[in-house]
C-alpha cells in the first residue's frame, strides 16, 4: 500500500520550506543560537506542549491565537527559555514580531519557540537585531539544528520520503533538540516536524497524540519535565498527496527517531536502554512500571557502573504501586535471565554475561510480570558524573 524510505536531507529539502540558523549573541563565542522555519505558503499547524503547569511564554502565546490559525514562520532561540517571565514574556514576543513583520513583510501569523535558562527576561533587542538579518530564501537544516541546541552534544534531524502504490509521494522530516530535563509528559525538548503531505487539520492533532505515547512520552533522561517542551507539526500541503495510514506510520518513525536520539544524547549518558515490561495486569500498569524503571536514579547509576544489579530492578517494580508478585516475575538483561519466578539465576557466570550486556551502548532490560497481557516499553539512559557537572554550572 505504501513504502517509507529514509533519505539524506533536512526539512529544507521539502518543497516550499526554508530554514537557517545564525548567531544573535545569546551564546558566547559567536555560536549559532537562533533560527527560523519559513514556508512560502501558509501551513496548517498543530502542537502539543509540556504538562508542566508553568508553561513558558511562547507556549502561552501560541495558545492565545485563534482556533485553526495558519502560519508560515517559526522563530526559535536557544539560551533563554522565556519561562516564568509573566505577562511581559508574551508582550516581548509580540514586540519582537512587530519589528520582524515590518521588515519581512511576507511573514504571516508567526510562532515563537524558546529553550534555555528559566526565569530570565528574553534579550528582546538581540533577537530582533538577529532576526532582521534572516535571509528567508536560505535552506540550511544544519545551521538550524546547531542553533537550537543547548546541552546537546550533536544536532538531531531525520528525513523520509513516503511513496504510495499509485506512484504519488510526500516527504516528512524533523529537527529537534533535547538532552536534559527529559521526562515522560513530553520528554527540555523541542521538535519541529515539517511535511508537504495534504493532511487534514483534524488528523494532525490525533496522529501527534497517538504517536507521542510511545515516543516522546516514553523517554526519560533525568525525571524532570521542562516548561518549554513542544512538538509541532507544520504542513504546507504542496504535494497534494495524503494517505492516513502511511502518514501515521511515517510520523511515528520521525518521532521515534527524534526521541531515541534524545535518550542516546542524555547529558553525559553512555547507555541507551529499553525497559520492556510484559505480562502486567493491564497496559497502564505496564506503563507505570516501565516509566518507574526509566526514572529510577538507583537503576540509572547501576547502568552507569555497568552493574547488573537486578535487585534494583525488582525493588523499583515492587515500589511502583502496580500489581506484581515475586512468584511470577522474570527479569532478563538482554538475553540473560537473572531472576525467574522466585528462583535466582545469578551465579558468577551469569553475572559476567549480564555485565557484558551492560557494557554495550544499547540494550533491553525485560521484565515479565506473568500476570496478564499488559505491555509497555519506556526508554532511558545511565546517569553519571558528567550530568552533575553539566547541570551544576548550566547558567554559565
Amino acid at each position: 500500500m505504501f513504502s517509507i524510505f529514509p533519505i539524506k536531507g533536512s526539512i529544507s529539502d521539502i518543497e516550499g520550506f526554508y530554514c537557517d540558523g545564525i548567531s544573535a549573541g545569546l551564546k558566547p563565542n559567536n555560536a549559532k543560537d537562533m533560527g527560523f522555519i519559513y514556508s512560502d505558503t501558509l501551513c496548517e499547524v498543530e502542537a502539543i506542549f509540556t504538562k508542566n503547569k508553568f508553561q513558558a511564554a511562547p507556549l502561552k502565546h501560541f495558545q492565545l491565537k485563534e482556533k485553526n490559525f495558519k502560519t508560515n514562520f517559526v522563530l526559535i532561540n536557544s539560551k533563554n527559555a522565556n519561562a516564568m517571565t509573566g505577562s511581559s514574556g508574551i508582550d516581548n514576543i509580540n514586540e519582537i514580531f512587530q519589528e520582524i513583520e515590518a521588515t519581512h513583510t511576507n511573514i504571516i501569523n508567526p510562532i515563537m519557540s524558546s529553550t534555555g535558562v528559566i526565569g530570565v527576561p528574553i534579550p528582546k533587542q538581540k533577537i530582533i537585531d538577529g532576526a532582521l538579518t534572516f535571509n528567508l530564501s536560505n535552506k540550511s537544516g544544519e545551521n538550524l539544528s546547531n542553533a537550537i541546541m543547548t546541552t546537546d552534544s550533536y544536532p538531531k534531524s531525520c528525513f523520509y520520503e513516503v511513496k504510495l502504490d499509485n506512484g504519488n509521494s510526500f516527504k516528512i522530516g524533523a529537527v529537534s533538540k533535547g538532552a536534559g530535563m527529559i521526562n515522560p509528559n513530553l520528554a527540555t525538548m523541542l521538535c519541529f516536524i515539517c511535511t508537504d503531505a495534504s493532511i487534514p487539520k483534524e488528523d494532525m492533532k490525533e496522529l501527534l497524540l497517538l504517536n507521542t505515547k510511545t515516543t516522546f512520552n516514553a523517554i526519560s533522561v533525568d525525571g524532570d519535565t521542562s516548561t518549554n517542551d513542544t512538538v509541532m507539526l507544520l504542513s504546507n500541503q504542496k504535494s497534494k498527496v495524503y494517505n492516513k495510514e502511511a502518514f501515521a506510520e511515517a510520523l511515528r518513525l520521525v518521532m521515534d527517531d527524534m526521541a531515541m536520539m534524545m535518550v542516546a544524547d542524555g547529558e553525559g549518558a553512555k547507555k541507551c536502554v529499553a525497559f520492556e515490561v510484559n505480562g502486567a495486569k493491564n497496559d497502564n500498569e505496564a506503563e507505570n512500571i516501565a516509566k518507574a524503571l526509566s526514572n529510577s536514579l538507583l537503576v540509572k547509576t547501576a547502568l552507569f557502573g555497568e552493574d547488573p544489579n537486578w535487585g534494583r530492578i525488582a525493588s523499583t517494580i515492587g515500589a511502583s504501586g502496580s500489581t506484581c508478585s515475586e512468584d511470577s516475575l522474570t527479569i532478563t538483561f538482554g538475553d540473560i535471565l537473572v531472576y525467574n519466578k522466585g528462583e535466582i539465576y545469578f551465579d558468577e557466570d551469569t553475572e559476567l554475561k549480564a555485565a557484558k550486556i551492560l557494557q554495550t551502548q544499547s540494550f533491553k532490560i525485560i521484565c515479565d510480570l506473568g500476570l496478564s497481557n499488559g505491555r509497555f516499553t519506556a526508554y532511558g539512559c545511565d546517569l553519571g558524573y558528567e550530568y552533575v557537572k553539566i547541570n551544576a554550572d548550566y547558567r554559565t
